[in-house]
């Protein structure tokens, strides 16, 4: 860690300047990015300048903006300072969270939650990524919904090979519906395992992030840690295990019921689903929705709640959700309008 902190900013010189002084250049280094990319990166999103001198970062443009860029590579330093990287996808969501609120910025820097896999530790970003971990540790079920790309089955992958190394679960089961989405799996070529496998990728790309490679395959073919459709599910008990069920917004309220009352002793087991994106049959009410209506305030079962203030891919993937909320809101509003016209 950097001997000496981050100085107060300068009295500006001129409006909407102010200056960064860094005590270590290494670090400093790995703030600025290769050829200066990340100051690029903020100066293009705040519309501020950002002039290198030695040590020293002199921000120009309106007071606002240059004081949001302060708070921004300040927590940024300071995330470094703490062993952590910064990469695009860290400055992301720095830019997004408000700099008058401390106690976000504090969470982003300083926090305390770690997973601990085989290839490397994972942290929750966002004040709804925390306390979605959190519940991950205290409940025996836990419930993550909202919007794609905020963590949701990364995180309770990431715990659940954190428990399984531990040995707190003997056992990593991952399983998803194997909804067809527009092409028949009938129609698609080789066995049953070919078929199904698209499916599941999301679920290996996630554990391979996790878990050394050779580690990984012989787990699976010990069965120690499955990944399988949620049909493959019926008449089991799982016992000693992490079992998550992702996409769950795409199994129906028999499947749901079917795959809660699979929890065995010893077990915990994760649900993640979005709402928004539903692949069922019309009129079949999706297993998701009816088990947030019936299981809300039961000891044990927590729920949370992710927006698209959450998302860690692309910063566009935030900007394409809330337009399509906004989408959808207006064609409520209309709806109800020509209903009350009627």
């Amino acid at each position: 860690m950097a001997q000496g902190t981050l100085s107060e900013p300068q009295e500006p010189t001129s409006a909407g300047q102010t200056a960064l002084e860094f005590p270590d250049n290494r670090l400093m280094i790995e703030l600025c990015g290769e050829f200066d990319k990340n100051l690029a990166k903020i100066e293009q999103q705040l519309d501020v300048q950002i002039i290198r001198r030695g040590n020293q970062l002199d921000i120009f443009g309106p007071n606002e903006a240059a004081s949001e860029a302060h708070s921004v590579l300040s927590n940024l330093y300071e995330r470094l300072e703490n062993g952590k990287s910064v990469e695009f996808a860290d400055i992301d969501r720095a830019l997004r969270m408000n700099p008058e609120n401390d106690n976000q910025l504090e969470m982003f820097s300083k926090s305390s939650v770690e997973i601990k896999t085989r290839k490397k530790p994972v942290e929750p970003r966002t004040d709804a990524q925390k306390a979605y971990v959190h519940s991950l540790m205290e409940n025996e079920l836990a419930f993550g919904i909202g919007p794609a790309g905020t963590g949701k089955t990364y995180l309770a992958v990431a715990v659940a090979v954190s428990k399984f190394i531990s040995g707190d679960v003997d056992r990593i089961i991952l399983s998803r519906p194997a909804v067809e989405a527009g092409e028949k799996l009938g129609y698609l070529p080789g066995d049953m395992k070919d078929k199904v496998d698209p499916y599941m990728q999301p679920l290996y790309d996630a554990l391979n992030d996790f878990l050394p490679g050779k580690q990984l395959a012989k787990l699976i073919e010990e069965k120690r840690i499955e990944i399988a459709p949620l049909a493959f599910m019926r008449g089991r008990t799982l016992a000693n295990a992490f079992v998550v069920l992702d996409e769950a917004q795409n199994a129906t309220s028999m499947q749901m019921k079917m795959f809660l009352t699979r929890l065995g002793e010893g077990s915990r087991m994760v649900i993640t689903g979005d709402r928004s994106q539903v692949d069922l049959p019309r009129g079949v009410v999706s297993g998701l929705s009816d088990a947030e209506r019936l299981l809300k305030g039961i000891k044990g079962v927590g729920f949370n709640y992710f927006t698209s203030k959450d998302v860690v891919r692309h910063p566009l993937v935030a900007a394409i959700i809330e337009a399509y909320d906004e989408d959808s809101k207006r064609a409520l509003i209309k709806n109800a309008k020509r209903s009350q016209e009627q």
